[in-house]
């Protein structure tokens, strides 16, 4: 029974900053990668970050990069999403969501068809 839960989300004026948390549990893999992913209603969901339990490996997305950063928590079984300089184009749902992965892999640009488990997500809103 694996559960994802998101939290962190909230309003926040332009240029600000918010701390986006997502506690797993379940999981039985001993490596997987955790990946953000961001929707905004009527689009699929995009890519944002990731991040592979093997070696701490973090890659962002064109958009993001520079702005946010990701952490890894294993022993409180949690990764966080540190967002600063927060534009009115990051608002939407941000979900998090796990995908076993091979020893020695590092995650990239990953499609959200290709993540086993899903959190309910979290909503930003980065609005003045």
């Amino acid at each position: 029974q694996v559960q994802l839960v998101e939290s962190g989300g909230g309003l926040v004026q332009p240029g600000g900053s918010l701390r986006l948390s997502c506690a797993i549990s379940g999981v039985t893999p001993a490596y997987y990668a955790v990946g953000w992913f961001r929707q905004t209603p009527g689009k699929e969901r995009e890519w944002i970050s990731c991040l592979t339990s093997s070696d701490g490996y973090a890659a962002y997305a064109e958009s993001v990069k520079g702005r946010f950063a990701l952490s890894g928590d294993h022993g409180r079984n949690a990764v966080h999403l540190q967002m600063d300089s927060l534009r009115p184009e990051d608002t939407g749902n941000y979900f998090c969501a796990v995908d076993p992965i091979p020893v020695g892999s590092r995650c990239f640009g990953l499609s959200p068809r290709g993540m086993d488990f899903w959190g309910e997500g979290t909503l930003v809103t980065v609005s003045s």
